[in-house]
């Protein structure tokens, strides 16, 4: 079978649009758009496929009611005009799938609802069990209440690590873009690339840009969270909104990624690419060989410093003497403990502070290394 045909045979499948492939010139949801990607996806849900969707639009579905010609710069204004636009955005899901008979779910993320670990849980089960009722899960991240250091970035991601986190077959990336070209698209002589089967594709490729006046992820981001998902074992394709039914339905369009690894432990997955630290610690070299080649928990006596304000149960990056990072792990002391203790033994900690530090800084089960 070929990975095309793959896509079209999927049994479990994450869609992800953009925002620029739902609104208008105004900014506003453009109805019909919206209802030409939920008659691709109906389509694949009547025949028993599961289907999640991830969709941005919340921000830019809000512009119009709050009065602006583009998007906010400042997050406050983010957050209201996700407010506002979100019960818009699934209002419009539902009526759309409503003329399928299908029901939608409204399921909003944030970077630490998946890598804290009953967070996690609850997430996987959650869409879970909204598929086995033959829900369509409407997926985004939780602008309203998402901060600069706990924010996914873009959808782009959060769809890839969707598609991990529910086992999906494939993921489909649509946006404005009906492909990945080796040259800027609108230019003469540049070349669709109809296939990546690894980064040695790649070689040459130079991606520029950001996102669109209402959007925030460019190519770049894209073929981010095509590397997560391959590298995850989920075939992906990139492709355009008005190619939606035809790249669904196996035809040549887009660009297609192959798997180039198989599945890992998935919230160790989220921790890597959906956070971002919140400080550093610096291990001796002892320590980094246990962390690194052993896989053991790092423990305080092989720190020798730490960089940043951080709290318990923050995300932070594990370095080499030389400032490298090497693995990203869920602290269990806060940075102004934490310095007191370097280069202790948690035996004598305890002895001294009580049994509560008798334990990792970071255990190996919140560790991911990188």
């Amino acid at each position: 079978m070929s990975s095309r045909s793959f896509v079209a045979t999927a049994g479990r499948l994450v869609v992800k649009v953009g925002s620029s492939s739902l609104t208008g010139p105004d900014g506003g949801l453009d109805a019909a758009r919206l209802q030409s990607l939920v008659d691709a996806l109906a389509g694949r849900r009547n025949r028993g496929d599961a289907v999640v969707l991830v969709s941005s639009g919340a921000i830019a579905a809000g512009l119009a009611p709050l009065g602006l010609v583009r998007r906010p710069r400042d997050l406050a204004t983010q957050q209201a005009a996700a407010s506002v636009g979100q019960g818009a955005l699934v209002a419009a899901y539902q009526q759309a799938f409503g003329a399928h008979e299908l029901t939608v779910g409204q399921v909003l993320l944030t970077a630490d609802d998946v890598t804290r670990r009953a967070h996690y849980s609850n997430a996987r089960r959650t869409l879970e069990r909204l598929l086995d009722l033959g829900i369509v899960p409407v997926v985004n991240e939780n602008d309203t209440v998402a901060t600069h250091e706990i924010r996914f970035g873009d959808n782009d991601r959060l769809a890839a690590l969707v598609a991990h986190l529910i086992h999906a077959d494939a993921l489909v990336l649509l946006s404005d873009v009906e492909a990945l070209y080796d040259g800027p698209p609108n230019q003469p002589g540049s070349r669709r690339i109809p296939l990546v089967s690894g980064p040695e594709d790649l070689a040459g490729v130079v991606v520029r840009g950001s996102g669109s006046t209402f959007g925030t992820g460019g190519m770049a981001t894209k073929l981010e969270a095509a590397a997560i998902a391959t590298t995850a074992g989920v075939t992906t394709l990139l492709t355009s909104a008005d190619h939606a039914a035809a790249g669904l339905a196996g035809e040549d369009v887009g660009t297609l990624f192959s798997p180039t690894g198989s599945r890992r432990a998935s919230r160790l997955l989220w921790l890597a690419h959906a956070t971002t630290p919140r400080g550093r610690v610096v291990l001796d070299d002892g320590a980094v060989r246990a962390v690194v080649d052993r896989r053991k928990s790092l423990l305080p006596a092989g720190i020798t410093g730490v960089e940043g304000r951080f709290d318990e149960g923050d995300p932070v990056d594990v370095c080499t003497p030389a400032g490298v990072p090497v693995a990203r792990g869920l602290v269990n002391y806060s940075s102004d403990e934490l310095p007191s203790m370097l280069g202790r033994s948690t035996h004598d900690l305890a002895k001294d502070l009580g049994a509560q530090y008798e334990r990792e800084v970071i255990h190996r089960d919140d560790l991911v290394l990188l």
